[in-house]
C-alpha cells in the first residue's frame, strides 16, 4: 500500500520520488513534460523563489526534477507530489523520509550532506532549528506546572477505549452543544507545515508532535505551553500516556518519530525517559501506539514500496510487524512480523538482479488490544512483490504476550504492488506481472466492538471500500460483508482511508470520493442505515471518524470539519483552512484534514489542522480547540 496522504495510500510519507525518474548521465528528463525548470538565479518555476544553498537546487534538478514537476504527474496511478507540495513540506520531513522513510532507497545515491542541501533547499530554510521550535520561545509558557494525573474522560492516544472505536462517552460534550461550539484558542506549531500526529488529551494536557520533530506538552483549557522535546525525526503518531515506574515521573508520554524510535518522556515535564529502536532492519511508522497492561504496541511498515519498480534493486526482504515494549524501561518484550516465512531467494530479474521474497504485509495503523482474548489485532497491507504473502491485506491476530500469529483473515488474495511498475509486466520482469489492486487496509485501523446480543465482533475496512465483520471467537469467520460504493469500484488511492468509529448500533465510514460522504452501517448485520453527502472537494473525506452520543465529526480534504447527529443530517461546520492568530504568537494557518481526527475530552473539541499527504493537500500547522457559548 502506499500511504496516500492518507493512509490509504502512496505512502505518504514519501516527499521525494526518485523511483526511476533519472537517467545515467544525471540530466533530469521528462517522459511527460513540464520538468521543473531551474533558473540561474536559483528560482524554480512555479516554486518560491530564491530558497536553499545552491549544490540543494542543483542536486534537485538532477535527481528528482524529472518527476517533481510544477504540474505534477503520475506513476503508477498515483499523483507524485507537485512542487507546491514539496515546498509546503518541512526540511525535517523532507530529509527523514530520504534518510529512513519511504525514500531511503531512491535516495542512497546521496549522501547525507547532500540530502540535508535537497531538503533545505526544498523546504527553504534551515533544517533542525531546535531553538526555533522550544517552547521557551513562545509568549504563553504556563505560570506554573502542577503534578500531572490521568482522569477520566481522557482521550488518550488514537481511541478513548483499547477497542479502537473512536466513541467518546465520557468527553463532556453533550450533542445538543455542538451546534453551539465556538473557536476557544488556535496554537501555531514552529517550523511546521504539516501535521499528522492526533492530540492525546489526557490529564488536563494535549500531547502532539509535528513534522518539525519536536512534541509539545501543553494545557488543554488556556492552551498555555509546559514543554517541548525534540525528537530524531517527524512525529506522525498520536502520543500515549502511560503510567510507569522505576523513573523520575510516574507518567510517560510515548510517541515514536518517523524513522522508527520509540521515545518516552516525563508527562510533566517532557524529560526523557528512555529511546528505544526495536529493530535494526529499515521501518518506517505511520499508525499510533496502542497499550495495555503496562506495554505498548507499536505498529512498522515495510520500506519497499517505492523502491521495488526498479529494476537494479534488490525487491525485497522488508515487512510489516509489531513491537510490545515495557512501558516502563523500554525493553523490547517481542518483535513479530506480519510475515513469518523465511526470506528465500526467488531467483534473479531479467537483467540478472536478485529477488527476494516473501514482503510487505506493512501494518499502517494503530493496533487494537483484546484483553479477554489476550490478543492484539491489525490490518495489513499489500505485498511488495509475487507471490503475494498470505497475511497481506489481512487483519491479523497475535498473541499479546509472545506475538505468534494466532490466525488472520485474509479480504484480499494475491495483492502485489510496487509504485512505478505497468499494471501488467511481462513474465520475469521485476514487476509483478499483475499489480495491485493495492486495496490494503491501510490506515483504517480494525475496530473491536459488541453487538446488540453482548457478541464481539472485529469490524475493518480499507481502500477496496468494503467493510467486513470478523467474529473473534472463531478464527476470523465473516460474519457479513458490505460494499461502501454502489456503481465501479475505488481506485487505488482507495475509498477508506484512515477508518471509522462506532457507538453501540453502528459503524461509522467516512469515504474519500468526489463531494465526499460518511455511510452508517449496522453492527449486527452490515447493512447501510444511511449515506450522507458532505459536498465537500473533489476528493472526499480522509480523517477518521470520531464519535460521541449522537454525533459523529468527520474531516476532509477541503479542510472542513463536520458534524452529523444519528439521522445522518448535518449539525455544524467548521472551516479550518483559513489564517489564525495564535495564543503562543506563532504565525498559524490550517489546512486539509488528513491522518489526524476530531478529539474529545473536558467539555471541549480539539483537532489538528494541515495534511500535505501525497495528493496534494492544503498544509497547516494549527491545534484547534472549540467549547460551546
Amino acid at each position: 500500500m502506499l500511504l496516500a496522504s492518507t493512509t490509504g495510500l502512496v505512502l505518504v510519507a514519501a516527499p521525494l520520488m526518485l523511483l526511476g525518474c533519472g537517467n545515467s548521465s544525471g540530466q533530469a528528463e521528462n517522459p511527460g513534460g513540464g520538468a521543473a525548470e531551474v533558473s540561474a538565479g536559483g528560482e524554480l518555476s512555479g516554486g518560491r523563489p530564491k530558497f536553499g544553498p545552491p549544490p540543494g537546487m542543483k542536486l534537485f534538478e538532477e535527481n528528482c526534477a524529472a518527476c517533481h514537476t510544477e504540474k505534477g504527474m503520475e506513476m503508477g496511478g498515483r499523483a507524485i507530489p507537485n512542487l507546491a507540495t514539496l515546498h509546503s513540506m518541512s526540511p525535517e520531513r523532507i530529509f527523514d523520509v530520504m534518510l529512513n522513510g519511504k525514500m531511503k532507497e531512491q535516495a542512497a545515491g546521496l549522501d547525507r550532506v547532500q540530502k540535508k542541501q535537497v531538503a533545505e533547499f526544498l523546504g527553504g530554510r534551515p533544517m533542525m532549528d531546535t531553538a526555533g521550535t522550544d517552547v521557551k520561545t513562545m509568549k504563553n509558557l504556563c505560570k506554573a506546572n502542577p503534578e500531572f494525573a490521568l482522569r477520566a474522560g481522557d482521550w488518550n492516544g488514537w481511541s478513548p477505549s483499547a477497542g479502537n472505536t473512536r466513541f467518546q462517552n465520557a468527553g463532556g460534550l453533550a450533542a445538543g452543544d455542538v451546534p453551539k461550539l465556538k473557536l476557544k484558542w488556535a496554537f501555531g506549531v514552529p517550523q511546521g507545515a504539516s501535521l499528522f500526529s492526533q492530540p492525546a488529551a489526557a490529564g488536563g494536557r494535549l500531547f502532539f508532535g509535528g513534522d518539525n520533530g519536536t512534541v509539545y506538552g501543553i494545557d488543554a483549557d488556556t492552551g498555555c505551553a509546559y514543554w517541548s522535546y525534540h525528537a530524531d525525526g517527524g512525529v506522525r503518531t498520536a502520543p500515549v500516556v502511560q503510567p510507569v515506574t522505576g523513573q523520575k515521573e510516574k507518567f510517560a508520554v510515548i510517541f515514536a518519530s518517523q524513522s522508527g524510535t520509540v521515545f518516552a518522556v516525563g508527562a510533566r515535564t517532557g524529560e526523557l525517559l528512555w529511546k528505544m529502536k526495536p529493530s535494526n532492519d529499515p521501518h518506517g511508522l505511520t499508525g499510533s501506539i496502542a497499550a495495555y497492561g503496562g506495554r505498548v504496541y507499536v505498529p512498522f511498515t515495510g520500506t519497499e514500496t517505492l523502491a521495488g519498480a526498479n529494476p537494479k534493486y534488490e525487491c525485497c526482504k522488508s515487512s510489516g510487524g509489531v513491537a510490545s515494549i515495557d512501558a516502563s524501561s523500554g525493553r523490547l518484550v517481542w518483535y513479530a512480523s506480519t510475515i513469518q516465512e523465511p526470506i528465500v531467494s526467488r531467483g534473479k530479474n531479467e537483467i540478472g538482479v536478485a529477488m527476494w521474497g516473501p514482503s510487505g504485509a506493512s501494518v499502517w495503523n494503530t493496533p487494537t488490544v483484546d484483553p479477554r482474548r489476550k490478543l492484539v489485532y491489525v490490518g495489513t497491507g499489500n505485498s511488495y512483490n509475487e507471490p503475494a504473502a498470505a497475511t497481506s491485506d489481512s487483519i491479523v491476530a497475535l498473541d499479546l504476550e509472545t506475538g505468534k500469529i494466532r490466525w488472520h483473515h485474509q479480504e484480499i488474495a494475491g495483492d502485489a504492488f510496487a509504485l512505478g511498475c505497468p499494471d501488467t509486466a511481462p513474465a520475469g520482469n521485476h514487476c509483478p506481472t499483475k499489480i495491485g489492486p493495492d486495496w490494503d487496509f491501510g490506515g483504517s485501523s480494525v475496530i473491536l466492538t459488541s453487538l446488540p446480543n453482548g457478541k464481539d465482533v472485529l469490524i475493518g475496512a480499507g481502500k477496496a471500500g468494503i467493510a467486513v465483520a470478523v467474529d473473534p471467537d472463531q478464527q476470523g469467520k465473516v460474519v457479513w460483508r458490505t460494499k461502501l460504493f454502489t456503481d465501479k469500484p475505488p481506485t487505488a488511492d482507495g475509498l477508506v482511508i484512515f477508518g471509522g468509529g462506532a457507538d453501540n448500533r453502528h459503524v461509522y465510514y467516512p469515504l474519500q470520493r468526489p463531494g465526499g460522504g460518511l455511510t452508517a452501517l449496522d453492527l449486527a448485520t452490515g447493512k447501510p442505515a444511511w449515506t450522507t453527502p458532505m459536498h465537500a472537494d473533489g476528493r472526499g473525506q480522509i480523517g477518521p471518524a470520531s464519535v460521541i452520543p449522537g454525533i459523529v465529526f468527520t474531516g476532509g480534504w477541503d479542510g472542513v470539519l463536520r458534524a452529523v447527529d444519528p439521522a445522518g443530517k448535518l449539525v455544524w461546520t467548521f472551516d479550518t483552512k483559513r489564517d489564525f492568530q495564535t495564543i503562543n504568537g506563532i504565525p498559524g494557518k490550517g489546512g486539509s484534514l488528513g491522518q489526524s481526527g476530531a478529539v474529545v475530552a473536558n467539555g471541549r473539541l480539539y483537532v489538528a489542522s494541515g495534511y500535505v499527504g501525497m495528493q496534494n493537500g492544503s498544509a497547516g500547522n494549527v491545534i484547534l480547540a472549540f467549547a460551546p457559548k
